[in-house]
């Protein structure tokens, strides 16, 4: 079993920056591929980043790049997501999730991922 515990949302102007993190528990953290996802209202969850061990660059969704940056820290069991140059369309509730293939850490299908935190919301104001 793994439990993630997302933090560091918040209300941020546009242009702005903010770092997310996401906890893990278990000791098999490094081997799983850790992935961020979000969801605005009444809109379904969409992939964001994610990054696994043996794939050398991470997966970025095309409206993040260039301005989001996923890491992982296996020390600490923790993964990252620094947002710059923060987009009013950002707005949404963001969610960590651990998976035990790449395939599956890139699904759209909610159901198919292993493991998911509870969400943090990041808001952005114009």
């Amino acid at each position: 079993q793994v439990q993630l515990v997302e933090s560091g949302g918040g209300l941020v102007q546009a242009g702005g920056s903010l770092r997310l993190s996401c906890a893990a528990s278990g000791r098999t953290f490094s081997s799983y591929a850790m992935g961020w996802f979000r969801q605005a209202p009444g809109k379904e969850r969409e992939f964001v980043a994610a990054t696994i061990w043996s794939v050398p660059n991470p997966n970025y969704a095309d409206s993040v790049k260039g301005r989001f940056t996923i890491s992982r820290d296996n020390a600490k069991n923790t993964v990252y997501l620094q947002m710059n140059s923060l987009k009013p369309e950002d707005t949404a509730v963001y969610y960590c999730a651990a998976d035990s293939s790449w395939r599956k850490a890139l699904s759209k299908i909610t159901s198919e991922h292993d493991y998911w935190g509870q969400g943090t919301q990041v808001t952005v104001s114009s």
